[in-house]
């Protein structure tokens, strides 16, 4: 099975793995991947993360996050598609939930979240939603 968008494959890995309740899910590791999971760390939307080498590609294990048994990713959707990207400027990055969820965007200046773009007026590549 050929992997057409692993960005949509991390996303689909931890919706299903917070939806069974899981402590934590694998998933081939990348550069990029790691970016997401690194910002997601640092919202307070998954408990951490850590790289473990298999002498291929690597596994990103990301360590789910709850408060009462419920889990803080609500909801996750890929944005921008390998058929379909989604771009926006600086002026028009979209607010997730009323500013109760945030965009994770690919900038200039690296991976982004919505509100971090909007300070620093980079607009670039939707990659994602997480509320």
């Amino acid at each position: 099975m050929s992997m057409t968008d692993p960005i949509a494959d991390m996303l689909t890995r931890i919706r299903n793995a917070s939806k069974a309740e899981l402590k934590l899910v694998n998933i081939p590791a990348s550069t990029l991947k790691t970016a997401i999971a690194q910002t997601l760390y640092n919202k307070g939307f998954i408990r951490g993360f850590k790289k473990i080498d298999d002498g291929k590609q690597g596994i990103l294990r990301v360590y789910l996050a709850y408060r009462n048994n419920q889990p803080l990713i609500v909801g996750i959707k890929r944005i921008s598609k390998p058929g379909c990207r989604v771009y926006t400027g600086a002026g028009d990055i979209p607010r997730v939930m009323a500013g109760r969820g945030m965009a994770i965007l690919t900038t200039p200046r690296g991976i982004l979240t919505d509100a971090e773009a909007r300070r620093q007026n980079v607009g670039g590549e939707v990659l994602l939603h997480v509320w």
